[in-house]
C-alpha cells in the first residue's frame, strides 16, 4: 500500500471529481456544437470532393476530441474507484507505489512510471486494451 497521507489522497479525490465534471461539461458542449448550424451549414454547402474532405475532416477532428474525453473521463472512474477500494497510488501492474510526482502530474494514473513506459512502448499506436468504454 502507498504510504499516501489521507489528506493527500482526499485532495486527489477532489481534484479527480472536479476534473470529472470538467469534462462532462466539454462533452456536453461539444455535443452540442456539433448539432451547430455551422455544421449544418458546412456539410450543406459541401460542391466538390475537396470541400466534402474538409467538412468530413472537421466532424473526424470533433469526434476524436470527444473520444479523448470519454477515454479520460474513463481513467478518472477508475482512479476513484482505486481510492474507494484502498487501492490508490498504487501500480496495477507491479503493485509498487505510484510516486507522488506522477500523481501529482497525473492524479488517475494507474502504473508506475516504469510499468507505464512499458506499456505505451507495448501498445504504441494502437487503442488500448483497458480503455474500455463506460458511460
Amino acid at each position: 500500500m502507498h504510504n499516501l497521507s489521507e489528506f493527500q489522497i482526499s485532495n486527489f479525490k477532489k481534484q479527480l471529481k472536479s476534473r470529472f465534471l470538467e469534462l462532462r461539461h466539454e462533452i456536453r458542449d461539444e455535443l452540442l456544437s456539433y448539432d451547430n448550424e455551422q455544421y449544418r451549414e458546412l456539410a450543406g454547402s459541401v460542391h466538390d470532393s475537396a470541400d466534402e474532405a474538409v467538412a468530413d475532416l472537421l466532424v473526424d477532428i470533433h469526434l476524436a476530441s470527444i473520444d479523448r474525453h470519454v477515454h479520460e473521463i474513463n481513467e478518472i472512474d477508475s482512479a476513484l474507484l482505486r481510492i474507494a477500494e484502498g487501492r490508490y497510488g498504487t501500480c496495477v501492474e507491479c503493485e509498487t507505489p505510484i510516486g507522488l510526482d506522477r500523481l501529482v502530474a497525473n492524479p488517475a494514473a494507474k502504473r508506475c512510471i516504469v510499468c507505464q513506459t512499458h506499456y505505451e512502448k507495448t501498445y504504441a499506436g494502437n487503442r488500448k486494451p483497458d480503455a474500455e468504454v463506460r458511460l
